[in-house]
């Protein structure tokens, strides 16, 4: 791998390095691989209860059951009888259910009234037994079956609000381990429940722990992931979700019965508790945070595993002081002149600390409009069955068959065009798709179904850029608040997408396209003001953000080699600094050169990470 080195020369290299250039250093080997794996496995789980609605509380075909004494369909009431106006007859009403009433005689009038049902008889030829028909979610209840996968996404919605702020000050391991034996616990437990209301209540709780366990877990495998990986393994741990998916989809196939289905995708769940004796904290976070000492006992023990040789002790503790003096003094810096603050103050500066800054908030509410658009999207053409009016085992397949490519194929072209262009060709893609299904004739089912598995596809690849997106846009010290903001907009998408299909549907069908389609096209053009991260360091403060990024491209085996660091700072001017020269030792100069005026400075790469040195230009970027 790149980046390793052998013998004891380990220590060479680093000078002026930032973390990035320490994971660059463990390369990829069994430490990396264990997380990836892991939460890999993980997201396989999460789409059993993230979708359940679609196999667990579906539609199901029902008719009323009326008392001994009610009439019959079939039986000729007299007009006279019939307790209502028989000079006009009663228009059909499209949207209400014929089986949720039935006709009964008064007997005192002796006329006959429209009563409410209260028992029916429900199909089990698809499904033998669900939540709707133990429970009878139909008629006037049937808005419980909504709220069945509903509560899932709000107890997602309120678990990311706080997700963020408990893995920054508590850490990445320990907010994991938290919500994924609370799941475990959670999910079992409701295949057992006896009543619609605690059901509802634990997919509720089980919904609040979902965005700690993926979001964090996510942030967490990034986290030890060398910068050239990144990409790759980031795209990689949603191909486990498209899996889960279709594996969803065979479970209730086999599984027509919904307690039993329900136990069996939970029991899996408790096969994931043994990797949290192996993995370990983030030692990123660790260093930010001023845990030293777990950081570098984390990372000898990922240079054990990876058989790799790290610098002194020494080194990278004055790596690790440096990156934990610049986020406290950014701190400092951004608490400076507020004088003392009263606890709702602070609750409110930290609800918007992440519009404090210029690129920050820019950063924060395009990737709010991304998080939210992907979700409605994502989730709306998956739990599209009903709509489409197909069967819901086969349409589950080909939505898992059409995220596959999203997190296979995609992976070499994300790699190449990186992440930037790819978020804003795969939402373009999708708009057109999904622009064009409502003008395809009616006898082209087939085509109209296939424009929405383009749209379904280009979605979920622009779902699972949006995570690596916004991890390497957020600095380290918010990354999990930011992600955290993202995950609630998100949530806000799958809980209109529903909606959205409900209230279009009878009348306007192709309106699902259509809204789907232009949001799609809005969300791609948002990002035409955000910059490209690949192959750059993540920012580990808000003060890295606003200040420059860095882009090396080196080659450490060649003993003479050219090499670029590019350096810009995505404000009205453009920076730019080469370098040219011998690696052997691995110094060189920096010529500092500005495009916009000509003016020339120089830097002298000293032993200070690159944003401590950004204090040595003769002439400050601007913000």
């Amino acid at each position: 791998m790149e980046g390793r080195e052998e013998g004891g020369d380990g220590g060479r290299g680093l000078e002026g390095a930032d973390f990035d250039s320490i994971l660059t250093k463990l390369g990829t080997g069994k430490w990396n691989i264990l997380f990836v794996v892991a939460m890999g496995y993980w997201y396989s789980l999460l789409p059993y209860h993230t979708v359940a609605g679609a196999f667990i509380s579906p539609h199901v075909d029902h008719t009323c059951i009326p008392p001994a004494h009610a009439h019959t369909p079939a039986l000729d009431i007299p007009p006279t009888l019939l307790n209502t106006p028989t000079s006009t007859p009663k228009p059909a009403e499209p949207d209400v259910d014929p089986s949720c009433t039935y006709l009964a005689q008064n007997e005192t009038t002796g006329q006959v009234d429209e009563r409410t049902c209260t028992e029916w008889h429900f199909e089990n030829q698809t499904f033998l037994s669900t939540v709707t028909s133990e429970f009878q979610l139909v008629c006037q209840w049937r808005y419980l079956r909504a709220t069945y996968q509903s509560m899932y996404m709000f107890g997602m919605l309120v678990g990311a609000g706080f997700n963020g702020f408990l893995a920054d000050k508590y850490g990445r391991w320990t907010m994991i381990a938290i919500s994924t034996c609370s799941y475990a616990v959670i999910a079992l437990g409701s295949a057992w429940l006896p009543s619609i209301p605690t059901l509802l209540v634990a997919r509720f709780l089980l919904g609040s722990m979902h965005p700690t366990s993926l979001q964090t877990g996510y942030i967490l495998v990034l986290e030890v992931t060398e910068p050239k990986m990144r990409s790759r393994v980031g795209l990689f741990q949603f191909f486990t979700w498209s899996c889960g998916t279709m594996l969803f989809s065979a479970w209730a196939y086999l599984i027509r019965e919904w307690r039993y289905l329900q136990t069996a995708i939970s029991l899996p769940c408790f096969l994931f508790l043994p990797f949290l004796w192996l993995l370990g904290e983030s030692p990123r976070w660790m260093a930010v945070v001023g845990q030293h000492q777990r950081a570098l006992k984390e990372l000898k023990k990922a240079a054990r595993w990876n058989k790799v040789t790290l610098p002194s002790d020494e080194k990278l503790l004055a790596i690790m002081q440096q990156i934990q003096q610049h986020a406290v003094s950014a701190r400092e810096q951004s608490a400076a002149g507020t004088g003392k603050k009263s606890w709702a103050q602070a609750v409110l500066d930290r609800a918007i600390i992440l519009f404090r800054t210029p690129k920050l908030r820019l950063i924060s509410i395009v990737m709010c409009i991304e998080y939210f658009v992907g979700a409605m999207t994502f989730f709306g053409l998956t739990l599209g069955a009903s709509a489409m009016g197909v069967d819901p085992f086969l349409y589950g397949a080909i939505v898992a068959v059409a995220e596959f490519p999203s997190t296979t194929i995609f992976i070499p072209v994300v790699a190449y065009f990186g992440l930037r262009k790819s978020l804003i060709v795969d939402f373009f893609i999708c708009a057109a798709s999904l622009l064009a299904q409502p003008l395809i004739p009616e006898g082209l089912k087939w085509l109209s179904i296939l424009l929405l598995m383009i749209g379904k596809m280009f979605s979920s690849a622009a779902f699972n850029v949006i995570f690596l997106y916004s991890l390497e846009l957020i600095p380290t010290e918010l990354r999990t608040q930011g992600m955290g903001a993202g995950m609630m907009a998100s949530r806000a998408g799958a809980i209109v997408a529903p909606f959205i299909m409900s209230a279009l549907d009878a009348k306007y069908p192709w309106g699902i396209s259509v809204v789907f389609g232009i949001a799609a096209l809005l969300a791609g053009l948002a990002v035409l003001p955000l910059w490209e991260t690949q192959n750059t360091r993540l920012p580990d403060t808000v003060a890295d953000l606003e200040g420059y990024t860095t882009t090396y491209t080196t080659s450490a085996n060649t003993s003479n080699t050219k090499s670029k660091l590019n350096v810009s700072n995505f404000g009205k001017k453009n920076w730019r600094a080469e370098t040219l020269g011998k690696t052997k030792h691995k110094e060189s100069s920096l010529v500092l050169s500005r495009f916009t005026s000509g003016v020339e400075g120089s830097l002298n790469t000293n032993h200070s990470p690159v944003w401590i040195r950004k204090a040595s230009l003769n002439h400050s970027p601007s913000p």
